[in-house]
């Protein structure tokens, strides 16, 4: 039988978001704030970001717990140290946004092997240390949220993405094998994909896109809504704009036309004036 988990409504639970000092990181830990979260903990590897984030949240919505901890997720000690605090004085964790994300924007063979690893992780590797902590409390309530920040980039292949596309691949990967085991449990623990296109955030300064109104530069503050909005509702994946979507739809047909298509619409040509977030 068809049979959706159950949506996590935000007003009174305990959200955590990873990278969000800045960015959408930032913005979603408002977001929650607003929502009523009883509260919010701020995971960055930035203590100067991360406290600015929490001084934001206590200065608009004082009624919330905002804390900072200081995490570099690619560390697996501290990763655990830290979810061990939460845990001590939160107890649980009912919302966990692993949206922490990095991108370095060369052609293969620019890239150094740090780059590579440390690209992987940050956008692959951590969402298993970071769930691996946090799951075992949701399954013991049979509830909670499990948020994917992922990307458009995790969908099709991009010029100058090689190393950031498969970390997304692997997250989408991640993120669908992480539903399908809860659903084989027959757990209530809900999980979230959310794969967009390029947000003007300052992480991919420089990008462009040819066709604006069908694939627009995503808005921050729209961004954050969006996957705020969607654990609330108990929806299971969204992309955005809704065009990506048809890059799924596509994948089937002959790959010189799958090219052809992707070309069409300037795919691959999106990153050619990248200079990222100095």
């Amino acid at each position: 039988m068809f049979k959706k988990p159950a949506a996590v409504k935000i007003a009174g639970k305990v959200v955590l978001i990873t990278g969000s000092g800045a960015g959408i990181g930032r913005l979603m830990a408002l977001g929650a704030a607003k929502r009523n979260a009883k509260a919010v903990l701020v995971w960055d590897l930035s203590e100067t970001a991360g406290q600015e984030t929490v001084a934001q949240i206590k200065a608009q919505y004082p009624q919330v717990v905002a804390k900072f901890y200081q995490v570099d997720v690619t560390k697996i000690e501290q990763v655990s140290t830290q979810a061990a605090a939460v845990l001590e004085e939160f107890s649980a964790v009912d919302v966990l946004i692993n949206n922490a994300g990095i991108v370095n924007g060369k052609a293969i063979l620019d890239l150094s092997e740090n780059e590579i690893k440390r690209t992987f992780e940050v956008n692959s590797l951590s969402l298993f240390r970071v769930v691996r902590e946090f799951l075992p409390q949701m399954l013991a309530k049979d509830h909670g949220s499990i948020v994917t920040i992922a990307s458009a980039a995790g969908l099709v292949g991009v010029v100058k993405q090689t190393d950031y596309g498969a970390s997304k691949f692997a997250a989408v990967g991640f993120a669908q094998s992480l539903r399908a085991e809860l659903r084989d449990m027959g757990s209530n623990v809900h999980t979230l994909l959310y794969c967009p296109y390029y947000i003007d955030t300052g992480m991919f300064a420089g990008v462009s896109t040819k066709f604006k109104h069908l694939l627009p530069i995503l808005q921050p503050a729209v961004v954050a809504e969006q996957v705020l909005t969607a654990i609330e509702k108990g929806r299971q994946m969204k992309v955005a704009p809704p065009l990506v979507r048809l890059v799924q739809l596509v994948q089937p047909l002959p790959v010189p036309l799958v090219d052809q298509l992707l070309d069409f619409f300037g795919i691959n040509k999106t990153m050619e004036h990248f200079v990222g977030r100095k």
